[in-house]
């Protein structure tokens, strides 16, 4: 299989699918390859519930900490539910392209697969178990909606908040993942985007959905004129690194195999996670006069995000000024590009998710080439970096105006906001009456 086919999971499905079937007559399972995705698919669950729980938690203030907690393991029961009803044939039936179907299902899969139909134990996706690989596509289908979580965070309805993640999984991840990942016919890929493991579908994809529902959501009572601290950074240092230890299973386990390429993708997230996060503090160090817990902890995550598409075609040297860029980038967008044009994104979701993702998808398009260090088919960097660009512009549009219309419909027909009492109150006992601390 060549260095190409390495840019999205959806290459072996281009290979393996058949109409209604995802198997390989002439593949054998392979142990080692089945029992590294099982161990990537658990690493990437364990980046949700409780890294991101606790990453999030940490960031709200106290009256809110279950309430972020909440929906995060509410988002991980709903996510698990549609991928299995529909979610994984949206995003991998390949069965329309097959039938020549192709102007449709260049944007979404069919229902081919609808209920997992044709799933057994012998079902094969490359050398192990076509279960495994389900189960690991809903990992991703289950933090990247969890991530929208931290732009609206302390004001959303819980009941508007489950509708609307149901539905914009089901018209917006599932459709762009289909793009990226299905192989060939999906638009995207098609086009030659690059995203091994995530930055286009998972990241640029919910930043910019977060940004879109703090904007139409509005901006937190007393925002930006009180205060409105982290109650527990410990829980927040925590969560980073939970979700750190669990990026490998994240990069790494997008190679679909336990090889040379996995390594490869452990060690690039390393280097460009270490390099970001010193990024960050330093830039911040030099900034404000001290480098903060908070900073380098988003430092941590703005490079696990900006080293996602690349880390099955970047070098070690690549990695590194991947990181080093979405340290800088990042923190100057998560914080004076936010004071500046005034929006409420609770816990930089768009500044890190989404700036960060935009910043790895169009280095991907650089570092890939071999003659930067790189292990892509890339001979014109020129060439690439702008197949990258309009991978991200579709996206950050498509992403932008169906988030909008979902959010506009909703709220007219059930409301987003909370109301002033009970935001004052707090959602922890307003939404769920509990508190998360007992004094």
């Amino acid at each position: 299989m060549t260095l190409r086919s390495f840019a999205g999971l959806g290459a072996l499905l281009s290979l393996l699918f058949v109409p209604g079937l995802a198997v390989a007559q002439e593949a054998m399972l392979d142990s080692g390859d089945t029992a590294w995705m099982l161990t990537a698919t658990a690493l990437v669950l364990f980046m949700t519930i409780p890294g991101l729980a606790l990453f999030y938690g940490g960031m709200v203030r106290s009256k809110n900490i279950l309430s972020v907690m909440m929906q995060c393991f509410a988002i991980t029961g709903l996510i698990s539910i549609l991928w299995m009803i529909y979610g994984y044939s949206l995003a991998f039936d390949t069965s329309g392209m097959e039938a020549g179907v192709t102007n449709f299902n260049s944007f979404v899969g069919g229902l081919e697969r609808a209920f997992l139909a044709g799933l057994t134990t012998d079902s094969l996706v490359g050398a192990f178990p076509e279960s495994v690989f389900v189960t690991f596509q809903m990992t991703f289908a289950i933090i990247t909606p969890a991530l929208i979580v931290g732009a609206f965070a302390e004001r959303m309805k819980f009941s508007a908040m489950l509708v609307f993640m149901a539905l914009w999984f089901t018209f917006v991840y599932a459709p762009i993942a289909h793009m990226v990942w299905s192989g060939d016919g999906g638009l995207m890929w098609d086009w030659g985007v690059l995203d091994f493991a995530g930055g286009t579908v998972v990241h640029i994809n919910a930043g910019v959905a977060g940004l879109i529902a703090c904007l139409v959501i509005g901006k937190r009572k007393g925002y930006p004129n009180v205060a409105m601290a982290p109650h527990n950074l410990g829980y927040t240092l925590v969560g980073a690194a939970m979700l750190w230890i669990g990026w490998f299973g994240f990069n790494a386990g997008s190679a679909v195999a336990a090889n040379g390429t996995a390594g490869m993708a452990m060690l690039v997230t390393q280097i460009a996670t270490a390099a970001a996060a010193l990024a960050w503090m330093f830039a911040e160090w030099a900034t404000h006069g001290k480098p903060s817990a908070l900073g380098i902890a988003s430092g941590v995550v703005a490079g696990l995000v900006a080293i996602t598409p690349a880390a099955g075609t970047a070098g070690p040297v690549g990695a590194l000024v991947i990181g080093l860029v979405s340290g800088v980038v990042c923190f100057f967008c998560a914080t004076s590009l936010k004071r500046r044009l005034g929006y409420d994104d609770s816990l930089d979701a768009f500044g890190v998710h989404g700036i960060g993702g935009i910043v790895g998808a169009l280095l991907t398009g650089v570092f890939a080439a071999p003659s930067l260090g790189g292990f892509g088919e890339v001979e014109n960097i020129a060439a690439q970096f702008f197949i990258q660009f309009k991978g991200v512009l579709f996206t950050v549009v498509y992403t932008a105006v169906v988030t909008f219309v979902i959010l506009k419909v909703l709220d007219l027909v059930m409301g987003l906001r909370v109301g002033e009492e009970q935001e004052t109150i707090g959602l922890d006992l307003s939404a769920h009456n509990e508190r998360g601390y007992n004094l």
